[in-house]
């Protein structure tokens, strides 16, 4: 990939800008070696713990290197960063209401492009008895695809009954298409749950339309505005634990 860059870097070169661009892991790693930590690269078919890591295969990493926001700037990134940013906000300033149902989505099949770091984002799939966890950090449709190509490699089932949602339930994370493919089509019921990672005050997420997505086939929506959910095998309410309302179904989302 050393091509993709500007400069003439060499490779020695071009490890020690990056290493320059990242001296958090850099201190991370020097700790892990006083330590007698393994380094361990969370790629396709790594195991960490229960979990066997689906994506990112190494082919695709490498490939999205050069268009992480850390890397020196590369060749791809000139021509379209500018182009992106401008239909972005063109595409921010139009909003309009519209309504869905159960059985009719308008969730994007073609949504804006997801950053190559989101991209990267590891995705694991953990197998408990009869359930089965799909963690997905903040990782876009393409990365959903290859580790829907993965898992079904690996297990006969892929269908998860304990599921992250992408990104704090971005529009631009999931399709029609890849959720079909993990979850099955729609309308279902009582297939699991679904939870999104959300900051408190990030009251716009989960988007409507991608809490509608889950639940239309068949998934109760959580979210972590006000602090962790735990999900548990058997039902027990821990000392001052709380019930967790689900997300409902909302017809009225909004377009852009």
């Amino acid at each position: 990939m050393i091509d993709s860059f500007h400069g003439a870097y060499t490779r020695d070169g071009l490890i020690k800008k990056m290493r320059e661009m990242h001296p958090y892991l850099v201190e991370m790693e020097k700790i892990a070696a006083k330590r007698g930590i393994t380094i361990k690269a969370p790629l396709q078919g790594a195991q960490i713990g229960p979990f066997t890591v689906l994506a990112p295969s190494r082919a695709r990493y490498v490939k999205l290197i050069p268009d992480l926001d850390k890397t020196p700037p590369s060749y791809a990134s000139d021509s379209t960063k500018g182009i992106l940013e401008s239909l972005f906000k063109a595409a921010a300033d139009v909003v309009e209401k519209i309504k869905e149902r159960l059985d009719y989505e308008t969730l994007d099949e073609n949504p804006p492009a997801t950053s190559a770091s989101n991209e990267t984002s590891v995705v694991q799939w953990g197998s408990f008895s009869d359930k089965r966890v799909l963690l997905t950090a903040d990782v876009g449709p393409e990365g959903l695809a290859e580790a829907a190509d993965y898992a079904g490699l690996i297990n006969p089932v892929i269908q998860p009954t304990l599921v992250q949602i992408p990104h704090h339930g971005s529009r631009r994370n999931v399709t029609p298409t890849v959720l079909n493919r993990w979850l099955g089509g729609y309308p279902a019921e009582g297939n699991g749950s679904a939870i999104a990672s959300v900051g408190k005050n990030e009251d716009i997420y989960p988007r409507k339309k991608v809490a509608n997505a889950f639940t239309r086939r068949g998934y109760n929506v959580y979210a972590t505005h006000t602090g962790w959910v735990s999900f548990r095998h058997e039902y027990d309410r821990r000392e001052g634990a709380v019930a967790v309302d689900i997300i409902p179904f909302d017809p009225d989302v909004d377009d852009d």
